[in-house]
């Protein structure tokens, strides 16, 4: 009796252990087939991380599975960041972006997953502006260092918005700038000296209106002097011609004729 119990122990264990294999060989298949191709997938306490670092990309993975947490996309050729590029990562906390090629960033491309970020990198890419939409609800700490911004209204609102990363929020410059004497300086620098891009793009916004008012001002001027000095000579021209006539007939149109004059 003691030999039997003993046996279905021992199959009982070695079942368990059959079992636990082949939960984690039907995992690691399903991971596999899941994982972008390029890309390696991992799951450590329920936890999805894909490592898609230096796999030569030039656009963010379509396949993406749903579970991911954490997503590293950094070292690519990655030019652009399409409206919705996550929308069906419900669970990711962790993006990198950083030492890509990106210029563009759409204003949905963080549709989806805003809120939930905890951390997004943007650094060492191509990205001089972005529209002020598609950071909102972003509550992540964000690393946006070592891109050629262009320091202007839209930035300073952006920047204003948003929670930096500290340790490299000074890494943030102005690689242009609407005003040419703050090129080259760290943009926090700038702002937290007070200088306002929002007011001097008013002002310039104002002064290009004026401009631009004074020139279809000078224009009807102009044309309302030109068609009022051609009237005249052709009235002038004709007053010489009835000059010319019997004295009968420049009686009959003098009236008509100084009317227009």
């Amino acid at each position: 009796m003691g030999v039997s119990v003993m046996h279905r122990n021992i199959f009982g264990a070695a079942s368990t252990m059959l079992l636990r294999g082949l939960y984690i060989v039907l995992m690691h298949i399903a991971l596999t087939f899941a994982c972008p191709r390029g890309c390696l997938c991992t799951e450590k306490n329920g936890v999805m991380a894909v490592h898609c670092t230096s796999r030569n990309l030039d656009k963010i993975p379509s396949d993406l599975p749903e579970d991911t947490v954490s997503l590293l996309l950094d070292s690519n050729r990655i030019t652009r960041i399409p409206n919705q590029a996550f929308k069906d990562l419900y669970r990711l906390q962790e993006l990198d972006l950083s030492k890509n090629a990106i210029e563009v960033i759409e204003a949905g491309a963080f549709h989806g997953v805003a809120e939930g970020l905890r951390l997004l990198d943007l650094s060492s890419n191509h990205i001089r502006s972005v529209p002020k939409e598609a950071f909102s609800k972003l509550k992540a700490k964000i690393r946006l260092s070592n891109n050629p911004w262009h320091c202007e209204c839209t930035l300073q609102e952006v920047l204003r918005e948003l929670k930096l990363d500290p340790e490299t929020v000074n890494e943030i410059s102005c690689h242009t700038s609407v005003q040419e004497e703050h090129t080259g300086k760290p943009v926090i620098q700038v702002l937290d000296s007070g200088i306002n891009f929002c007011n001097f793009h008013h002002k310039t916004t104002d002064v290009a209106m004026f401009i631009t008012m004074f020139g279809w001002f000078a224009m009807v001027i102009s044309y309302v002097v030109y068609y009022v000095r051609h009237n005249q000579e052709d009235a002038r021209r004709h007053l010489e011609y009835l000059k010319s006539l019997p004295s009968t007939q420049i009686t009959k149109d003098f009236d008509t004729i100084s009317t227009v004059l």
